[in-house]
């Protein structure tokens, strides 16, 4: 058994201040540990894919002396094996899972984790991100990190530590509440803005037009969203997530918090948006000024054939003002983008939903640079890896 402090500091020796995840009872130490020292960063993550998504952004923004850890159960493995597999592995965005090994053959558990303990292995091998037993003794952190850091930096993907029980003495909680989170002390007020919707072209145009390359970087949403961005106009700052739907968001909240120096948009579709909604909350609570949503609701999944969404019954401005987002707008007029933009004097983040028209150019081209090309152009582009 070692220390929450052992692990902790040898981590922040190495570059690991950012950490997000979801409690388990065996991570309880760290998780304690973690939010009574202000130089380090945890986010309470709605899930664990979402967790992942944000250290990913972490991940991007950053250099080799910037790394981030998810943490989380190994039933929440479940919640991230979409941005484990095409987000992580995709763009070689590394970063270290602990994951705890609740249902151990041999341990007696709970029943719900009688089948995912057994597999809780082969499902890292299935989704090739190599494991290995997290440390129980002193001696063995450091070469245990040697490890996961050779390989992460060699592969650009994750390594996972599998944590069994009692594996880290207990660290009291001395600190109530979470740090880094913005007090809600007066909602945004939504305002809405009737005019004649338009086209996701016309929108996309719009956001480029407000997004200058030198300060600002757009992550777009999986799906029609990026390859329309692409068509329009391929620039350095841009990012096209391929798969991993609904994590824009939470992957921009980590790039956002951790370089303030640029302004970060989150292009959301309402698809995207709903899958994840608890992205919403975490957003409030800790998204800085420099975060900017942006939801394109055209009621459709329109990249695979325009089945509707229940998005028409869904006011996303309004739960975002309950979120804690500092500002939220909502219409049908184009000059939403325009007065989201101009918005610049807010405490937290800014969020619009603009209703669009559906529809897609016929001829509308697949980007021809790679995930992993386009992240590293634009890791360049802002200074990162």
């Amino acid at each position: 058994m070692i220390e929450a402090a052992q692990f902790v500091e040898a981590a922040r020796e190495r570059g690991f201040d950012w950490y997000a995840g979801v409690p388990c009872s065996y991570l309880t130490p760290f998780i304690n540990y973690v939010l009574q020292d202000e130089s380090l960063h945890y986010v309470s993550a709605a899930n664990e894919g979402d967790a992942v998504a944000l250290i990913a952004g972490v991940a991007l923004g950053g250099d080799k002396k910037r790394r981030g850890i998810a943490m989380m159960q190994n039933s929440g493995l479940g919640n991230a094996v979409s941005p484990l597999t095409s987000l992580t592995w995709t763009f070689r965005l590394p970063q270290l899972l602990i994951v705890t090994w609740r249902g151990q053959p041999g341990v007696h558990d709970e029943p719900q984790h009688a089948l995912m303990g057994p597999i809780t292995p082969q499902m890292l091998e299935t989704m090739e991100i190599p494991w290995e037993l997290f440390p129980t003794e002193a001696d063995q952190i450091g070469p245990a990190f040697d490890r996961a850091t050779e390989y992460m930096d060699t592969t650009g993907r994750p390594y996972a530590l599998v944590m069994q029980k009692g594996s880290v003495a207990p660290y009291e909680l001395k600190k109530t509440g979470l740090s880094g989170v913005r007090a809600n002390a007066h909602p945004a007020s939504v305002r809405r803005f009737e005019g004649e919707r338009v086209t996701r072209h016309d929108a996309l145009q719009k956001v480029v037009a407000n997004t200058p390359k030198d300060s600002t970087v757009v992550l777009a949403s999986t799906g029609f969203c990026g390859r329309e961005l692409y068509a329009i106009d391929d620039r350095e700052n841009q990012l096209y997530l391929v798969g991993s739907m609904g994590c824009v968001t939470s992957m921009a909240l980590g790039l956002a918090l951790s370089r303030p120096d640029l302004t970060v948009v989150a292009l959301d579709g309402d698809g995207a948006a709903l899958m994840r909604m608890g992205a919403f909350a975490t957003l409030g609570a800790y998204g800085p000024s420099n975060l900017v949503h942006v939801l394109l609701d055209n009621g459709a999944h329109e990249s695979t054939g325009g089945q509707a969404t229940v998005s028409r019954e869904v006011d996303f401005a309004s739960i975002a003002a309950a979120c804690g987002y500092a500002l939220a707008l909502d219409g049908d007029d184009i000059a939403v983008i325009d007065r989201l933009f101009e918005a610049r004097d807010v405490d937290g983040v800014r969020f619009a939903r603009l209703s669009i028209k559906t529809g897609t150019p016929a001829d509308l081209p697949r980007p021809k640079i790679t995930p992993e090309d386009v992240r590293a152009r634009l890791q360049q582009h802002i200074g990162g890896r």
